[in-house]
């Protein structure tokens, strides 16, 4: 086992990387992130998320290319300057394009509890949303254990349509996230922490 210390150390060194070198990662090392993500808790033990691995580059550009449309319609319609405009879809496009793979995070519904009532059938919705989430935070960390970076986007949850089109998607998968996963190109500064004091309540 792990040093407790070694454990609490490695959790808290993990970082949000957005710069990766060119190297490719190896399958089995994708396989290895992937595999650890599925062990991660989930209502009924469903395990709600499904995962579409991105690499090959021409593919990363035509869902670049896809997603940006939307993205320029929303910040028009949100009235932002073209020129910043054209910025931000720049950045998008080489966020995904330049990761050495981009690993789409899907929940698919087909699985979980069917109620009559919206109340208990929302309720039943958010416990896969909160599964499908808890997979991605283990992603993360399954890839800095490999020594990998990686950053979660949530840009899928705008284009959700746009994503199982591009990349043929059954409609039961539904975008939640995209990751960003590479060798760390650089390492970004100790972010700052908001205060536990402010953050707990104990009774």
């Amino acid at each position: 086992m792990t040093p407790t210390i070694d454990l609490h150390t490695f959790l808290r060194t993990r970082r949000s990387i957005r710069r990766f070198k060119a190297d490719r990662i190896p399958e089995s090392v994708l396989e290895n992130i992937l595999t650890t993500a599925t062990f991660a808790p989930s209502a009924h033990n469903r395990q709600p998320w499904r995962f579409c691995v991105v690499t090959d580059l021409s593919v990363k550009i035509n869902l670049a290319e896809a997603m940006a449309i939307g993205f320029e319609r929303d910040l028009t319609r949100d009235g932002v300057p073209p020129e910043k405009i054209q910025a931000q879809i720049k950045r998008s496009k080489e966020r995904l394009t330049s990761a050495p793979a981009a690993i789409l995070l899907c929940l698919d519904m087909s699985e979980m509890d069917v109620y009559p009532d919206e109340k208990r059938q929302y309720a039943e919705r958010m416990m896969a949303v909160q599964s499908v989430a808890a997979a991605g935070l283990q992603l993360l960390l399954a890839a800095h254990a490999e020594g990998l970076g990686g950053v979660w986007v949530c840009s899928p949850l705008f284009a959700q349509a746009t994503i199982q089109r591009t990349l043929g998607l059954s409609e039961s998968w539904e975008p939640q996230a995209m990751f960003f996963v590479g060798y760390p190109d650089a390492m970004p500064k100790i972010k700052e922490m908001k205060d536990l004091k402010s953050l707990v309540k104990s009774i």
